[in-house]
């Protein structure tokens, strides 16, 4: 397990939800940040939170659908802090539609929001991990990585993208000490997304999603020699753990 104070971290999807839980966790850890979203105003509010809770934060404005912008973006993040201890790539867009419904530019933007910024983001990462002596890579996933949904024709495929993914870059990544993993929330979350797409069952069990953010410093801890890597973990059950709370 590495200590996590200044040491640097990249978050997706920074601006709301569970990402933003996430940066305020880590932001309490002693991370740097680099923070990633597409929503300027909500993300520079965000920044402005970490910043005083004392951390220090990079808040980057990028549209992860667009290749060169998540490149120019990362690539700056690196330079700004260096090695990143972890990545958590939780950025993801879910606008149900069935195949009549969508279009190739409406797929597209889904699927390379969750699975195409996987691969970019995580090939930046790569050699600076190796640089580093290891690192931890994140993935969030959801029962949209293992099964299908209906109208869900670009989400679920790029959800199970990423699960693939994961599971080959653990494999490249364990001899250079790099874990790489994937987590689902595990228990119905509060964010913008699940307000728009959980029916009214979800939403009277629904919690906070700071409740999963000791999952997420835990992973930041990891390196493929602490034996976790190539998992698909489930947030709410580690946070549990690791808390020793109960489940209510």
């Amino acid at each position: 397990m590495h200590p996590l104070n200044g040491h640097s971290a990249i978050v997706t999807g920074a601006a709301q939800g569970l990402g933003y839980a996430i940066a305020m966790a880590y932001a309490r850890a002693g991370l740097r940040q680099v923070l990633l979203d597409v929503q300027a105003q909500r993300l520079h509010q965000v920044a402005a939170a970490v910043r005083a809770l004392g951390a220090e934060c990079l808040p980057l404005v990028v549209d992860l659908s667009d290749a060169a912008a998540t490149g120019a973006a990362v690539a700056q993040g690196l330079a700004q802090y260096g090695p990143p201890r972890v990545l958590v790539h939780n950025a993801a867009l879910l606008r149900e539609r069935s195949l009549l419904e969508i279009d190739l530019a409406g797929w597209q933007m889904e699927v390379n929001i969750i699975l195409q910024a996987a691969f970019i983001l995580s090939q930046a990462v790569w050699q600076p991990m190796i640089d580093a002596g290891g690192g931890s890579i994140v993935y969030l996933s959801s029962g949209s990585g293992i099964k299908g949904f209906l109208k869900e024709v670009a989400y679920c495929p790029a959800k199970h993208g990423q699960e693939g993914l994961m599971k080959v870059l653990a494999l490249e990544g364990e001899p250079f000490n790099i874990a790489v993993n994937s987590i689902t929330p595990g228990a119905p979350i509060n964010t913008p997304m699940s307000a728009s797409n959980y029916p009214p069952e979800l939403k009277e069990r629904w919690i906070d999603p700071e409740r999963l953010t000791p999952a997420f410093v835990h992973l930041a801890q990891l390196s493929a020699a602490d034996g976790i890597t190539g998992q698909r973990l489930n947030a709410w059950e580690l946070s549990q753990q690791l808390t020793g709370a109960g489940p209510g």
